[in-house]
């Protein structure tokens, strides 16, 4: 039976298009998650990052891998419905916990989140894969933007560093330019976000956001998840997270130590 959340015609279209949205799935832990954004910007973890330059209006913060010490966000991860909704949408026996996202743009910031795709950047290759974007406060202009089919283009994008606008892997001819997606007429699709709502979408897709020109804060959360042809996989150069220590090499399964299955059938 598919989540109640859900539909088949939702897992149809993430199969599709790489993109949905999924209405509610952390509507009962909205405040869980504001407590736990709240103490990770309180304390920021190792890979906390500010994301403007000198001069930028605003601020953009982000953070990730923390749910191991930040209990909130195991809370939800493990309680609420998104292991089980995420193997629905991968079509996949198990669920597993990638890695937790918190990405906050005060009011004010102008700054866009880059065009980007998120599997370059990592160390699993896999098409059973999902990462769930949810606000924690209404978002009607600053939403997720996502560029359907981009997770079947025949190469990925060049994976940049968002401050530097450098490339960050040395072999260019492998990957495709950053397009630009409204100037090129590609599909985009955004919507209107109540607190708790996420958008669910493929490591492949190309996304990204708009600044925050509104007078309220954006506050989202991510959780990363992969299903059962999650593998390691060498990367050209370093990755984000980098999990330094990890110990895996080329096609290993993700260690359940560091990667645990949250969802099994």
């Amino acid at each position: 039976m598919v989540h109640p959340l859900i539909s088949q015609n939702d897992i149809d279209a993430f199969q599709r298009d790489g993109v949905v949205l999924v209405k509610g799935l952390f509507a009962d832990h909205v405040e869980t998650l504001a407590r736990g954004i709240e103490v990770n910007m309180r304390e920021p973890g190792p890979y906390a990052a500010e994301n403007l330059k000198d001069g930028e209006a605003g601020r953009f913060f982000d953070d990730y891998c923390n749910w191991q010490r930040i209990p909130e966000f195991e809370k939800v991860i493990r309680e609420s419905a998104v292991a089980r909704v995420a193997a629905d949408l991968m079509k996949s026996q198990t669920t597993r916990l990638f890695h937790d996202h918190v990405l906050v743009k005060e009011p004010g910031t102008s700054k866009p989140t880059p065009w980007h795709q998120d599997g370059p950047y990592y160390f699993v290759e896999g098409t059973q894969n999902v990462s769930f974007w949810s606000p924690i406060d209404p978002v009607h202009e600053a939403s997720l933007r996502c560029v359907a089919g981009s997770h079947k283009w025949e190469k990925p994008v060049l994976p940049k560093r968002w401050l530097a606008d450098t490339s960050f892997y040395p072999d260019e001819d492998a990957y495709m330019p950053v397009p630009d997606p409204d100037a090129e007429g590609m599909t985009v699709l955004e919507w209107p976000m109540e607190p708790g709502d996420a958008v669910a979408f493929n490591y492949g897709i190309l996304h990204g956001a708009r600044g925050n020109e509104s007078a309220s804060r954006r506050r989202a959360f991510s959780v990363r998840l992969v299903g059962d042809d999650a593998r390691y996989t060498e990367r050209p150069g370093p990755t984000s997270p980098p999990f330094p220590g990890h110990g895996m090499t080329q096609g290993d399964p993700l260690r359940e130590d560091w990667f645990p299955v949250i969802f099994s059938r």
